[in-house]
């Protein structure tokens, strides 16, 4: 399945010309039809296009899978059954790969080429198959989102989608994956999007890169936490959730000072121990600053049932047989769920690096990649200022910080009151009156000491005891981006 160069250019002004893009897909089906593919359904879509017009005819084929007449493919067709990009069918062709536009927000088209997803029913998933591009990806993109780099790594490459991301702000991109075929296909992405050279290598872990340093590396590895290795790209051999955390502890080596690694991980919650110190003690280790995120959790037969529908196992034979030994497996770890989430490490240099752990179940604004130095940076001047230096600071509430108070109507005094952040990570905080009212008053001019003894007076509290009781919350919502500390005047 390796096509001509002239034949993927070739393959690329056609749909260019019939506007098999992601704005003239999403025209040309409607949204029931694009909500429906975004949950995997494809029935809409066959009924939004059978009318046969020649981007009805790109859509059926290759992002369908369904057969279309070679009449109506106005295409090389016998240049692509040679390359083995479709086959014959009596009067009809077929895709043997999925190829779908994908938007790189960049305004520049974009293809990624993979194999389809298996559905019920389906000849068994292969050994080797090679995901698309989905939520996930998506999401790794955002995180990796970063100003102009020199050399780019995408470990686990898969169908190559996040190189399309790098493209337009790395000056040299190296993407690895232990599945030959994953590159094969790769390949067919980088060149139906025009992505310039490149360098393509073959192998687990670090090892295809040993000794080499990049800028920036992204990594949307196999996490997927099983008893076995079943499909390279979503497993590994690595026990539990090993593979995770040796991709953050290896990760400084091929860091140049300065540099980021951003990854997409599994964690697992284990009975009798905080899942924040798992994930944690894989940051803590590595001396460079880190922040991990915790998007979702799931129970062990969630996980197991998603992963059994995602390789299309439900309803087979062998479906019980898996799902108990799946669970059988976590029980013998005391396994109590799964977390889902993001890992975002810098190079900083520091001696004292800073680590940040918490859950963020909300939407959040993206890009989130955008967010991340400023995530780190609210958490070293809180790590790092004094007590009296906080005390002695002048605070400035954050821009899009809003005051919730909840409580029965009518009532003189809120049972809660919440700062929420409007932008951005969208945090919400519950707080106490002390610091809601610090938050109403603090505008970057005056010290926190005397504005803490002036609302002790209002409040009928001792103004000197309060100041230094309020350091370890005042702390908190700076790390929490909800206050900063202003710069001198």
């Amino acid at each position: 399945m390796d096509a001509p160069s002239e034949l993927v250019r070739r393959l690329r002004d056609r749909f260019a010309q019939t506007g098999y893009t992601t704005e003239g897909v999403r025209e040309r089906l409607g949204e029931t039809a694009v909500a429906a593919l975004e949950r995997e359904e494809i029935v809409p879509a066959l009924r939004a296009t059978r009318d046969g017009d020649p981007l009805a005819t790109l859509v059926r084929l290759w992002w369908l899978g369904a057969p279309v007449s070679m009449a109506a493919a106005d295409l090389p067709l016998h240049d692509l059954i040679e390359a083995g990009l479709l086959v014959r069918l009596g009067d009809s062709v077929q895709a043997t790969v999925h190829v779908r536009p994908w938007d790189t927000r960049t305004g520049e088209a974009a293809w990624v080429v993979s194999d389809r997803k298996v559905r019920p029913g389906d000849p068994s998933i292969r050994a080797d198959h090679v995901v698309g591009a989905g939520g996930a990806s998506a999401s790794l993109a955002q995180l990796g989102w970063t100003a102009p780099v020199g050399r780019a790594l995408d470990l686990g490459t898969g169908c190559g989608v996040q190189v399309l991301h790098l493209a337009g702000r790395a000056d040299r991109i190296v993407a690895t994956d232990v599945n030959r075929r994953a590159l094969r296909l790769a390949r067919l992405s980088w060149g139906l999007s025009g992505v310039p050279e490149v360098d393509a290598r073959e192998g687990s872990m670090y090892d295809p890169v040993a000794g080499e340093r990049f800028d920036l590396v992204v990594s949307n590895p196999p996490f997927v936490i099983s008893p076995a290795l079943r499909y390279a790209y979503r497993e590994s051999d690595f026990q539990a959730d090993d593979f995770c955390r040796e991709l953050v502890r290896l990760a400084p080596r091929h860091l140049e000072q300065g540099g980021h690694g951003r990854f997409l991980a599994n964690w697992l919650h284990v009975k009798g121990e905080d899942w924040q110190d798992r994930v944690g003690g894989w940051l803590t280790g590595t001396g460079c600053d880190g922040w991990a995120v915790q998007r979702d959790v799931q129970d062990p037969a969630e996980y197991v049932e998603l992963w059994l529908r995602d390789s299309a196992e439900q309803g087979t034979p062998a479906y019980r047989d898996r799902y108990d030994e799946w669970l059988a497996w976590f029980e013998s770890m005391d396994v109590t769920g799964v977390g889902f989430g993001w890992i975002a490490l810098h190079q900083s240099g520091a001696l004292d690096p800073v680590v940040r752990v918490e859950e963020l179940p909300q939407q959040v604004e993206p890009p989130v990649g955008a967010l991340v130095d400023d995530v780190l940076q609210a958490a070293r001047t809180a790590h790092r200022i004094t007590d009296d230096a906080l005390l002695d600071a002048a605070l400035l509430i954050a821009e899009g910080v809003v005051e919730e108070r909840i409580g029965p109507p009518g009532a003189d005094d809120p049972s809660r009151i919440l700062l929420r952040q409007t932008g951005g990570l969208r945090r919400t905080v519950p707080v106490g009156t002390v610091e809601a009212a610090l938050a109403g008053v603090c505008d970057g001019d005056l010290p926190t000491r005397p504005l803490l003894a002036a609302i002790a007076e209002l409040i009928g509290e001792d103004p000197e005891a309060l100041p230094a009781r309020a350091t370890g919350a005042l702390r908190s919502l700076v790390a929490g981006g909800f206050l900063r500390v202003a710069s001198p005047r």
